[in-house]
């Protein structure tokens, strides 16, 4: 499978975006889609996975209650809904298939897509 991540952009400190992954290829591994990011000088971050004990979402605590995971399986994409952004949500954000939470970190056991830059400034 194929992910392509979409809907990056600049956007003020408070604002909102929302990201887009898009699947194409091979769907028997599209599943458990998960979102990291990547800032300048920082290691890759997973910010939204998949609990594989009851398939909920997992979210890092540093976009908890600001960042919502969604998903529309007929249009094999997923979406990441960012609220009250911050300077330091700017990074390149990737999803990435096959991604579950272990000891709170997202792990992916899948495929990446290639990322989308988010630009948080005034």
């Amino acid at each position: 499978v194929q992910l392509q991540a979409s809907g990056g952009g600049l956007v003020q400190p408070g604002g909102s975006l929302r990201l887009s992954c898009a699947a194409s290829g091979f769907f028997a591994d599209y599943y458990a889609v998960g979102w990291f990011r990547q800032a300048p000088g920082k290691e890759r971050e997973g910010i939204s996975c998949i609990k594989s004990d009851d398939g909920s979402t997992y979210y890092a605590d540093s976009v908890r209650g600001r960042f919502t995971f969604s998903a529309d399986n007929a249009k094999k994409t997923v979406y990441l809904q960012m609220s009250n952004l911050r300077s330091e949500d700017t990074a390149i954000y990737y999803c990435a298939t096959h991604a579950f939470v272990v000891d709170t970190v997202c792990k992916v056991f899948g495929s990446w897509g290639q990322g989308t830059q988010v630009t948080v400034s005034s």
